[in-house]
């Protein structure tokens, strides 16, 4: 077993399940050696001995969920942990609980929003979640069979956590919006929930109800770990589309979607229009930037030229573009922070939103808390979302289409090939961005399909993904085809074309 193939930037992952066509890899052994190779993990940078630390253990709605985490508590148990049984939790919810019962670390059972069959694990200190050389460090542990060296007898603790974190949720609800009938200030909101059968029904039931919301239009929030209805996620099309089926067809005022695991979050307004992508990122940096005046909002590498502008010249603020991934936007702001320039927020253009002020945890819960807090206080001005976003110029079109790298080496394939775009756009007089910090980012003027790509490199996998935007009808195909122009007079070194071809020929 390569156990390095589990890792997943700062996750671990495989298959759980079988019946879906794939070899399990997340075996009851494999699982117990990893529970054993964290349990090292924590005697090598927490200080204490298995027997002395205290375990918060969580997981969302996947139907190997359950036997997962017997795997882990035989394992802490062997060695005298104290386990905290979460149950069905929101991985938010467990890096919480490490602050707020506290504890020394947890661990939630997750895969996002990958498909039925796929899990996974996540760790948590006080510090936040672990780091992609921590993950490796578990799994090195994990595949050379290393436990701690004492066994004694652990117990295993009911946990009811997720009421203590709905409780946090309803308190900042109360104070950001400040009612009259304060235990009641939704009172009079229709919100519809859909948690896509994942671990986010709570939030309609023990959030938003308690408040006062009419939740009547909430759908799929029963756990269900096959996920019947729709991927649980925010970026996916089929998804969003239900949730503002949901919302009209309710009338509701608002509406939220979260992933499984609820780290992640997307909102449809009342006229059924989505607050996703570009303009979600609008108005977390809105509400980031309320008290944080000139502050610096950190966003992943695909966002557009228009919300830049919308940052910088609406709400005067500092758009500092990043690497795509959660944990790369989340440790820039952190870094950030620490050489004192004043950075409220990083967010991804895919939910994950993590705000200074809850730890920089991404947090789709906390994310929808604040915009429903926001949405009450524009209503008391017959104000919405609309007024916010008015001001934010939109794509008429946008594009991703990926690259597949045939090199050997596709790291060294694909920075070269980056490397060769940039000196073939200067001898071109194309505006090369000059705050791309990940591949290269190139904007066009109206005449040339008025618009902008970004060519990159992805972490792990042999592929390099465009993404493409533009003003206009018709105008990401104008500046494929200019791509497509450098492709045809330089050696591309292994970096296959034809789907760049075939999306300008459809």
């Amino acid at each position: 077993m390569d156990y390095k193939s589990l890792k997943s930037g700062t996750d671990i992952r495989g298959v759980a399940c079988e019946g879906a066509g794939y070899d399990v890899n997340l075996t009851d052994e494999v699982i117990e050696r990893i529970a054993a190779g964290f349990l090292c993990w924590c005697e090598h940078h927490l200080g204490k001995k298995a027997a002395e630390l205290r375990i918060a253990l969580g997981h969302d709605s996947r139907v190997s969920a359950d036997r997962i985490s017997a795997a882990i508590k035989r394992i802490f148990t062997r060695h005298g942990v104290t386990v905290l049984d979460c149950g069905l939790s929101s991985t938010p919810a467990m890096f919480m609980a490490v602050v707020d019962i506290p504890c020394d670390c947890s661990v939630q059972i997750t895969a996002s929003h990958h498909p039925w069959f796929r899990n996974g694990l996540k760790f948590f200190t006080a510090s936040g979640g672990l780091e992609s050389a921590d993950i490796s460090e578990i799994l090195s542990y994990a595949e050379d069979g290393c436990s701690p060296k004492k066994e004694q007898s652990g117990i295993v603790k009911e946990c009811a956590f997720m009421e203590r974190y709905a409780e946090i949720l309803r308190d900042k609800i109360k104070a950001g919006i400040n009612a009259q009938d304060y235990e009641k200030p939704l009172a009079g909101f229709k919100i519809a929930v859909d948690a896509g059968n994942g671990a986010g029904g709570f939030y309609a039931h023990d959030v938003l109800a308690p408040l006062g919301a009419d939740i009547s239009g909430s759908i799929f929030l029963e756990p269900d770990g096959m996920f019947p209805n729709h991927i649980p996620n925010p970026e996916d099309k089929t998804a969003m589309a239900a949730i503002t089926k949901a919302v009209l067809a309710a009338q509701a005022d608002f509406g939220v979607i979260f992933d499984t695991d609820v780290d992640r979050g997307g909102a449809v307004d009342g006229r059924g229009e989505e607050i996703g992508r570009n303009r979600l990122v609008a108005i977390a940096a809105a509400m980031a930037l309320e008290d944080n005046a000139g502050g610096t909002v950190v966003t992943d590498s695909i966002t557009s030229d228009g919300l830049k502008a919308f940052i910088e010249e609406n709400l005067g603020g500092r758009h500092h573009r990043f690497k795509r991934g959660y944990k790369n936007v989340i440790n820039e702001a952190i870094r950030l922070n620490a050489e004192g320039i004043n950075t409220p927020l990083a967010i991804e253009t895919s939910g994950h939103a993590a705000f200074r002020e809850n730890y920089f945890l991404d947090d789709g819960a906390y994310l929808v808390t604040k915009m429903i807090i926001k949405l009450a206080r524009l209503r008391a001005e017959n104000k919405s979302f609309e007024d916010i976003l008015a001001p934010l110029e939109e794509a008429a079109e946008e594009a991703e289409i990926r690259l597949p790298i045939t090199a050997a080496d596709f790291k060294a394939a694909g920075n070269s090939l980056i490397s060769a775009l940039e000196e073939y756009a200067n001898k071109n007089s194309w505006q090369v961005a000059d705050d791309s910090r990940e591949g290269i980012r190139i904007t066009f003027p109206a005449n040339d399909g008025d618009g902008w790509l970004l060519l990159r490199l992805s972490v792990h996998d042999p592929i390099m993904p465009l993404n493409i935007e533009s003003k206009i009808a018709g105008g990401t195909k104008v500046i494929a085809g200019k791509l497509l122009s450098f492709f045809s007079k330089t050696e591309s070194g292994g970096v296959d074309s034809a789907p760049l071809k075939k999306y300008i020929e459809v």
